[in-house]
């Protein structure tokens, strides 16, 4: 049965978050049997942790704690990289500056975001020459010191997870192991370090951490604080299902770019964040999608007279500008 035709027999009721190894990926049958995993997983919930996947906790406890202690700078201070003076979405985010969910009345986080940077500066960076509509350079607050040098350490190692993942993908969609080698050869992932207060206020008041929404891009690799419950996915039963954190683990979902491209064979899940945890809850989430010159088109494998294309074509970086756009006018 084709992809197309597997997709139509599965329904999205799921209640739990599959868990997959990524950590053996070195031969091709190991290869085949973790994208038959991922395969169900993309299909049937479209979020999955994984365990084994490389990042040095070292990085990650640096990353955090030079985020902790940028945002308790002054609000002041923070404002002075902020984004819509910036330009094009790098730099700081303050609280309720975004809402996902148009129903509601705005996002209670406050983050801050980078692009590609090389760890060592270069004077002509190839990887951002062709970005298009998400052109520009990252910026940097002053003070902590070394924290462009953490978040950028952070970054490209998990640019690299990213990297093993895309070549599964392609494997869970039948397509060669190079299929995305030629649509990715300039990182186009954007990074958040973002901080959630707890909320306080009522429920139902139209402010939750980060409303109802999909990511944009292809996938998105998530870490989560430790213990602090906030993730929640929505099944096709219209009932929210907690994504907790697991020691050691990442989340991954399917973003909107892999949804069109497969056709909504692998599943762009709705999610949302909701801290009522009575502390702070801090979370780095990298959003992977292909070059931004590319071209975005439902898939051949994934389209048949029952499964005719959804989505008209699109290019990579005008789709995703477009959506932040909405998020933050």
């Amino acid at each position: 049965m084709s992809l197309a035709g597997t997709a139509a027999s599965v329904s999205g009721a799921f209640d739990s978050i599959p868990i997959i190894d990524i950590g053996h990926a070195s031969t091709p049958g190991e290869r085949a049997a973790l994208a038959r995993q991922i395969r169900d997983a993309c299909m049937n919930v479209g979020f999955f942790y994984i365990s084994n996947h490389g990042i040095p906790q070292e990085t990650i406890d640096e990353v955090l704690s030079a985020v902790k202690v940028y945002f308790s700078l002054p609000f002041e201070t923070k404002m002075k990289l902020y984004h819509k003076a910036v330009g094009n979405f790098k730099g700081y985010e303050p609280l309720l500056g975004s809402n996902a969910d148009p129903a509601n009345r705005g996002d209670l986080h406050e983050g801050f975001a980078i692009g590609w940077e090389e760890l060592v500066p270069k004077e002509n960076d190839e990887k951002r020459v062709n970005d298009g509509a998400m052109a520009g350079a990252n910026v940097w607050p002053l003070e902590p010191a070394g924290f462009w040098e953490a978040c950028l350490n952070y970054y490209h190692a998990a640019v690299g997870v990213g990297k093993v993942l895309f070549c599964l993908f392609t494997i869970a969609l039948d397509l060669p192991e190079t299929y995305f080698d030629d649509k990715t050869r300039n990182s186009a992932a954007i990074m958040r370090t973002v901080h959630y207060p707890p909320q306080t206020g009522p429920e139902g008041d139209g402010i939750v951490g980060v409303g109802a929404h999909t990511d944009f891009k292809c996938f998105t690799i998530l870490w989560q604080e430790p213990d602090i419950q906030a993730l929640q996915l929505l099944n096709s039963e219209k009932q929210w299902i907690k994504a907790p954190p697991i020691p050691g683990m990442l989340v991954i979902n399917i973003g909107d770019q892999l949804a069109r491209w497969t056709n909504d064979v692998f599943r762009s899940t709705v999610h949302r964040a909701i801290n009522r945890s009575g502390v702070r809850r801090y979370s780095i989430p990298l959003f992977f999608g292909t070059d931004y010159h590319v071209q975005i088109k439902p898939m051949p494998s994934c389209v048949s007279p029952e499964r005719p294309p959804k989505y008209k074509p699109v290019t990579a970086g005008d789709y995703v500008h477009q959506r932040l756009q909405e998020v933050y006018h």
